[in-house]
């Protein structure tokens, strides 16, 4: 599962975030969030607030972390 990237596509509200960002914070992995053409760490708080939240947001990372997948299922959209 390591070495290949990872896209999921995620909504966020204003109120999760923070939540967010937290958990992504915690992966030893390099974790991007985007919209269209704007990119942004998501391990920055100020970088995911800087995004549309009212689009669908894809999440693209290439390692493992059980908690951030568990926040990624609750976010997941088709």
């Amino acid at each position: 599962m390591v070495g290949h990237v990872i896209k999921k596509n995620i909504m966020l509200n204003p109120a999760q975030v923070e939540e967010f960002v937290s958990a992504a914070t915690k992966c030893n992995f390099d974790v991007d969030i985007y919209y269209n053409r704007y990119v942004v760490d998501a391990k920055s708080i100020l970088g995911v607030f800087g995004l549309d939240l009212t689009q669908k947001l894809t999440v693209e990372y290439s390692g493992y972390d059980q908690s951030f997948e568990q926040m990624l299922s609750t976010l997941a959209v088709a």
